[in-house]
């Protein structure tokens, strides 16, 4: 895990004469647990540095390449050495489009210390937006840095999750109030941006109207020739940072008041942790700076004048902002590096956003087919079932109906829909920000999409379920076992309807768990065994849900049974469809349809594997109809010969058909028993709650019918 700072050019890293950032680097990297990963690269005249790991970049000037350049390019050939895990760029974001260029599979985090839109690399939208997209993190000191960044940006632009504030620290002294001297203080450069001239003019009168006080100025500024004198003003000029804290720890006013818009101030927060009673002016993220002060908000002498005026002569005011100042001051240097701490866990993984002691409220985004352009003929699918568990879980589940939006988003240049649907995904997954994305048969999600939304989303979990047959010798193997696996670099839980101990294909670094094909309680509302019915067996199939009807092909083995069973059969009453010309029937038709019936023949296509059954399961057992199923599938592990009839061959399942046509109270009793053991074991809370616990690892005491461990 190793970090690579990379300072801006000219930043002197050093005691003597520091930069802000330098100072900021050094005060949270001094105490922070990656110390010793990490190494500060900058370009540094002085010889005394800071002590931590310090590499010196020395840059030969040269009139066809900018020094920038020339800095960052020597940093790219040290950094293809060291390989770092994390680069953290301060301050110049116009250095990550050089880096990206020449350095493959880096993380970076952008630390802004200045206002986004004066500085090169983030001053346009498209600019911002490729800093968005490249960064794993981008860190603003102030919340007024942040909101100039996002100054005129669309809200499916940015990824809030990328932006962080974390404010800049200082060390909180020990300091006793009573010792404190009456001392105003100015401490930065003497311009007029910084507001020394307004000051200048509020001291001059403040020191020839209270002669008991004095004040200190702590600062330079060669190009500016501001220059107030009096005979308790004393002007030091640039000293050591140590020596102006000591100033602050002695000063009981200091005053801030800046003309231009502060990213930040690290002088007021000085001041503030050194329990000085403080004055700043409404600019910028100054006011972020301090927990208590005095804020000016029209920017004159005059008004500075009267605010200092006021703090000199109510002693219990100023006493009472100094106290408060050091009570509530809480950005201390070891606070503000857990914090940036905290970011570098993030992306190395080493924290758990989720306890796993508690049951939790996730946001999901669920990604399936709701089928809103078959008008409601597929409504009762399993997607549904499983969305309809999450939301009685007690999360906040979004649907995502991939199909739909493919469909309904194609054009001239995207022919297929998928580039607007991964799009969609992502501007989705910006506003919403899901804890869980669960994928149901997206196949048009694109593994590219969801492993970016894994960098840019650390704590992002990602389930597929998938229905299909993963049988060798069943329909369309090949192409499901692709569709199973296409997105298996990216998931953390894979979910299937089949035993995954018999298919050798499945990943092993994820985990791969079998799901029942769940019930719903608001969907399976039929109680056949209730009732009187004239037909004694319901089977119907399709050729593909979304076709909806039959297409000519040659008979699948499905058609082949059936066809064998009717002829074997005798004095039994059949309700088949799908077969002959008679079309596959849907939705409330369906139901209408199988309240007419005593038995479901559950039967599926390919040879029976273990465990694997449609979903035609559900709507046999959960509506009391007696199933009928091959006992090859394993389901006695579930259910017993009380609550299912399960057959050998088909002369066996021809038997027992003809056995429970004639015998009503054992058709009841086998009915009513299989629906309650699958309503109240295979339902879709249960299902969904396991999709959750499982993909999050969280242990609970919940035991699931299909899973012992």
């Amino acid at each position: 895990m190793k970090i690579s700072i990379l300072l801006p050019l000219k930043e002197n890293f050093s005691p003597k004469y520091p930069g802000a950032v330098s100072l900021f680097i050094n005060d949270t990297l001094k105490v922070s647990k990656y110390r010793k990963n990490s190494i500060v690269f900058g370009s540094t005249n002085f010889k005394e540095r800071f002590k931590l790991k310090y590499k010196n970049i020395n840059i030969k000037k040269s009139i066809f390449k900018s020094q920038n350049r020339s800095y960052v390019e020597e940093f790219v050939n040290l950094e293809k050495k060291r390989k770092s895990d994390l680069i953290e760029i301060h301050n110049r974001p116009s250095y990550l489009n050089y880096l990206i260029k020449y350095l493959e599979s880096r993380n970076y985090i952008l630390y802004f210390h200045n206002d986004p839109l004066t500085m090169n690399g983030s001053r346009s939208i498209s600019e911002r937006i490729f800093l968005l997209k490249n960064c794993f993190k981008i860190i603003f000191n102030s919340n007024w840095s942040k909101r100039k960044f996002l100054e005129n940006m669309k809200y499916d632009h940015i990824n809030s999750e990328k932006l962080i504030v974390i404010n800049q620290s200082a060390k909180k002294n020990k300091v006793n109030l009573k010792s404190k001297k009456k001392i105003i203080t100015f401490v930065g450069k003497l311009n007029k941006s910084k507001g020394y001239d307004i000051f200048g003019n509020a001291i001059i009168k403040i020191l020839n109207k209270y002669n008991s006080w004095s004040s200190i100025v702590v600062g330079d500024e060669p190009r500016d020739k501001l220059r107030f004198d009096h005979k308790k003003l004393y002007n030091l000029g640039f000293i050591n940072h140590n020596e102006v804290l000591n100033i602050y720890k002695k000063s009981s006013i200091a005053v801030i008041c800046s003309r231009w818009e502060e990213p930040f101030g690290r002088t007021s927060l000085e001041a503030a942790a050194n329990g000085c009673a403080v004055v700043i002016s409404d600019r910028g993220g100054l006011k972020e700076t301090i927990t208590n002060g005095i804020i000016l908000k029209h920017l004159n002498h005059t008004n500075l004048f009267n605010e200092i005026e006021n703090l000199i002569k109510s002693t219990k005011k100023r006493v009472k902002l100094q106290q408060l100042s050091l009570k509530n001051f809480y950005l201390t240097h070891s606070y503000v590096s857990k914090l940036i701490d905290s970011v570098r866990d993030q992306k190395f993984m080493l924290i758990k956003k989720f306890s796993i002691k508690k049951k939790i409220s996730l946001r999901i985004l669920h990604v399936t087919n709701f089928n809103e352009r078959h008008d409601g003929r597929l409504f009762f699918n399993t997607g549904r079932r499983i969305n309809n568990g999450f939301i009685r879980q007690g999360n906040s589940v979004l649907e995502f109906s991939d199909r739909d939006i493919q469909k309904n988003y194609k054009s001239y240049s995207d022919l297929s829909g998928s580039k607007s649907l991964n799009e969609k995904l992502r501007k989705t997954c910006y506003n919403f920000k899901p804890d869980l994305i669960v994928l149901g048969h997206a196949d048009l999600v694109s593994p590219q999409m969801l492993g970016e939304l894994k960098d840019e989303y650390p704590f992002l979990k990602i389930a597929q379920w998938f229905l299909d047959p993963l049988n060798i010798k069943g329909p369309d193997f090949i192409k499901n076992k692709k569709r199973i696996l296409d997105k298996s670099k990216f998931l953390d839980t894979n979910f299937i309807t089949t035993s995954p101990d018999v298919l050798n294909f499945l990943p092993k670094d994820i985990n791969n768990f079998f799901i029942p094909n769940p019930t719903d309680p608001s969907i399976e509302t039929l109680n056949n065994f209730k009732k009187n019915c004239s037909n004694d067996v319901f089977f119907a199939l399709s050729h593909g849900v979304h076709r909806g009807n039959l297409k000519y092909r040659g008979s699948d083995d499905r058609e082949k049974f059936i066809r064998k069973l009717l002829k074997i059969s005798k004095n039994v009453k059949y309700d088949i469809f799908g077969l002959d010309n008679i079309q596959p029937i849907w939705a409330d038709q369906y139901f209408k349809t199988i309240s007419n019936s005593k038995m479901g023949l559950n039967l599926s296509r390919g040879s029976p594997i273990k465990y694997y059954s449609s979903d035609r399961i559900t709507q046999i057992t959960g509506n009391g109809l007696v199933t009928l199923i091959d006992e090859k599938t394993g389901y006695r592990d579930f259910f017993t010969d009380k609550e299912m009839v399960f057959y050998s061959d088909i002369n066996d399942l021809s038997e027992k058909i003809s056995k429970i046509s004639k015998d009503d109270k054992l058709r009841r009793k086998i009915g009513k028993k299989g629906k309650e053991k699958y309503i109240k074991y295979f339902n879709s809370n249960l299902v969904a709650d396991f999709i959750v616990n499982k993909t999050f690892d969280i242990n609970n005491k919940i035991k699931y019918l299909w899973y012992d461990k």
